[in-house]
């Protein structure tokens, strides 16, 4: 019994994500290219938050049993503390939500009146 519970255990190995540069093109979709390419790749978000990220950022990919699946991109928290949340567009355009109940609109102070 323990043998075979050692061979069960040890014989499987589960899949790993991996990082690569993210591409995106009309022929292929949403494509990472890492050891390898993952071409048509659906992307994974928080239920009502959608986003089209652009060509070259870094991005994770994760492997599953029908497919492949975009996790998203390396994020930079540049300018955050912890806690604080910001979402930004490849434009410039931003909005930060800050602990003290500031929101910060492309840099100009909302709330905390």
């Amino acid at each position: 019994m323990w043998l075979m519970n050692y061979i069960t255990k040890n014989s499987m190995t589960s899949p790993k994500a991996v990082k690569g540069e993210l591409s995106v093109s009309e022929a292929n979709g949403t494509a990472v290219s890492a050891a390898g390419e993952h071409k048509h790749l659906a992307l994974c978000f928080p239920y009502g938050i959608a986003s089209k990220p652009p060509s070259g950022e870094k991005a994770v990919v994760l492997p599953l049993s029908d497919g492949e699946v975009g996790l998203g991109v390396i994020a930079s928290t540049v300018g955050l503390e912890e806690g604080e949340l910001m979402l930004y567009s490849k434009g410039g355009a931003s909005l930060v939500l800050k602990n003290d109940g500031r929101v910060l609109i492309n840099g100009r102070e909302y709330g905390n009146d």
